[in-house]
């Protein structure tokens, strides 16, 4: 078979992921309505009490104050005024466009003010009240939603969804993932089963970049570069990710520097993002400050003995952290990223491993990050529609019902969960990299049971 893809397999896979998911969309899910409809009162009287606690606090006097009936606790805009131009706080992190300190979760939990952890939880509240409870009644019909999903909609050939967005529903955060997941039901005397690929954007990279030491962390399933990162980033000699501080500094690394950086960012914000993970302060540190170790020291005690003081300090060890990074650890990677930038820059376009060309007006971080993005994608794209024959050609009773970019969502009946799973597996392990020659790692997947007619929280 072809290792290039063509425009022609790139129609044909689009064609038939339409109708694959047309499919999931007619047959939808159960939507507890009840629940929902009780639970937004729930969030309503807790939002109301938490509203009424920030407006007892000074910061809110002095808010409503400046800016009298035009007071607003969920405007970004002013709060970003109140705190960083009237209380002269320094900003963890400007906004993108750098004209004022940002206000998002992670630069307000830097900042030590209950006031602004009572704001937060305020919003997350409205949030899932109306964002996501408030959608599930409103597109419900007869106790069932048919979210929509799209594959026309998005510029790195992802997908989309709506009515109601089904890919929007929580995942980081653990409440609001219970709260709404709670919701979601499989038909009767059936079981929800969500398929997950594992770390499928950063597996397709390697696709693309063939770094030699990527590959081996990817294929050497002893080998572990988050706890490596965590190892470097906290001067510390090995990460034992059983240990409850040490799985922090790992996920510190992993979602703080690992991933921004393949996507682009760079060490000054994964600062921010590592010392909020590992709860210490933007300023001089002082011993006993940070999650506690196995040794019952605190972070902040181990960084002092090895050098670092400050957030300062780290910072600037951060700045080495990442020039390690490009320029030891994964310098293929970093050589292809430079060469793919000074491609589109001389063709005005790219082609993608699996046939489709994306052109036009993109910043730098765009340009890498979409092919990643759009391929990986595809390879769910790819599960989805052979799991939609078998379960055609073969008779299931279970059903596809949704997909959230690198996962998979069944109704499936217990009997035929075995096959399910079987299928799954084949076609990632055998049928994917058969199709497609330019997959040189071993994909894989993660497999979630949830209990006979108990919703999408209850695993079994």
């Amino acid at each position: 078979m072809r290792t290039k893809a063509t425009t022609v397999d790139a129609y044909r896979l689009i064609h038939e992921g339409i109708l694959a998911l047309a499919r999931a969309e007619r047959q939808g899910f159960r939507i507890d309505i009840e629940y929902c409809e009780k639970k937004r009162e729930s969030l309503t009287r807790k939002i109301a009490h938490n509203q009424q606690r920030v407006e007892d606090t000074k910061l809110y006097r002095r808010w409503a104050h400046i800016y009298g009936t035009k007071t607003n606790i969920y405007s970004n805009h002013q709060l970003a005024r109140i705190l960083y131009q009237v209380l002269k706080i320094e900003p963890p992190k400007m906004t993108e466009k750098g004209v004022e300190g940002a206000t998002d979760e992670e630069s307000l939990a830097q900042i030590d003010m209950p006031e602004l952890k009572l704001i937060l939880q305020m919003r997350k509240l409205v949030k899932i009240r109306d964002t996501y409870l408030g959608a599930f009644i409103r597109e419900s019909n007869d106790g069932w939603i048919h979210p929509v999903f799209h594959l026309h909609t998005v510029r790195s050939y992802r997908s989309s969804s709506s009515d109601p967005n089904f890919q929007n529903i929580p995942k980081r955060d653990a409440e609001a993932m219970e709260i709404c997941r709670r919701a979601i039901y499989p038909r009767l005397g059936h079981m929800l089963v969500e398929m997950d690929f594992a770390s499928l954007e950063v597996m397709i990279s390697a696709c693309y970049h063939k770094d030699p030491t990527m590959l081996k962390y990817l294929r050497d399933k002893q080998s572990d570069m988050h706890a490596d990162m965590a190892a470097q980033i906290f001067k510390m000699e090995t990460i034992d990710r059983s240990l409850p501080s040490h799985y922090i500094l790992r996920q510190a690394a992993k979602n703080g520097f690992v991933f921004p950086q393949f996507y682009g960012d760079y060490y000054g914000n994964n600062a921010v993002g590592i010392a909020s993970w590992v709860e210490l302060p933007q300023s001089r540190w002082k011993k006993g400050q940070g999650i506690l170790l196995p040794d019952g020291s605190s972070i902040s005690d181990h960084l002092m003995m090895n050098g670092l003081h400050s957030y300062n300090q780290f910072v600037e060890h951060m700045k080495g952290v990442e020039e390690s990074f490009w320029g030891q650890r994964f310098t293929r990677y970093n050589q292809w990223r430079k060469a793919w930038v000074k491609k589109y820059r001389r063709l005005g376009y790219l082609e993608m491993l699996t046939g489709f060309t994306f052109s036009g007006v993109m910043r730098k971080n765009e340009i890498i990050n979409y092919p990643m993005q759009g391929t990986a994608f595809h390879c769910l794209l790819y599960t989805f529609i052979e799991l939609d024959k078998m379960m055609r050609d073969e008779g299931w009773d279970s059903r596809l019902v949704g997909q959230i970019h690198d996962s998979i969502l069944m109704d499936v009946h217990p009997e035929e969960l075995p096959r399910v799973e079987q299928a799954i597996r084949m076609i990632v392990k055998e049928m994917l990299p058969a199709a497609w020659k330019w997959i040189i790692v071993p994909l894989d997947v993660e497999i979630e049971r949830y209990e006979i007619d108990q919703p999408w929280v209850k695993k079994g």
